[in-house]
């Protein structure tokens, strides 16, 4: 026959203790720089992104000891018409658990091609940020983040 090992509540709570003094991290490992191009590349369709300087503005503190709420602006140099306008930006972090940070959707109706929220970072990592269009091309921009050892976040 057959045994199954049960932890019991206490184990699992001893358990749960022992991770959260060492500082590990439950559940999933970091995401890497493939993940965070793999998940790009799912959001965009698999469109190669082009990367031209002044496309995409991001604004984001170099250096922070805050991991835990981070500034975030992105603005995309689109006029938004009809003709020519930006559908979605996608924000992505290299080094997080899970690569996917936010995605917005954007019409020609929206007037500006920019958003402005707090994100969290577990370490010093690089943003990513796509910026799709309506004629089915995808922009790409990058931004360094220092989270300082001993912040407030996971540093």
């Amino acid at each position: 026959m057959e045994r199954t090992s049960r932890l019991t509540r206490r184990q699992v709570l001893a358990l749960f203790a022992a991770a959260m003094a060492t500082g590990l991290p439950l559940g999933a490992p970091q995401a890497g720089p493939r993940d965070a191009k793999k998940h790009l590349a799912e959001l965009t369709g698999g469109t190669k992104p082009q990367k031209v300087k002044g496309k995409i503005k991001i604004t984001l503190p170099k250096v922070t000891d805050q991991g835990d709420f981070i500034p975030l602006r992105v603005a995309v140099d689109s006029p938004m018409t009809d003709s020519d306008h930006v559908t979605a930006i996608h924000v992505v972090a290299e080094r997080n658990p899970s690569p996917a940070v936010a995605s917005f959707r954007f019409g020609p109706g929206s007037g500006r091609a920019e958003v402005s929220t707090r994100i969290r970072l577990v370490k010093t990592q690089v943003i990513q940020v796509a910026a799709e269009m309506n004629d089915g091309s995808v922009y790409l921009a990058k931004a360094r983040c220092k989270i300082a050892t001993g912040a407030g976040g996971c540093g």
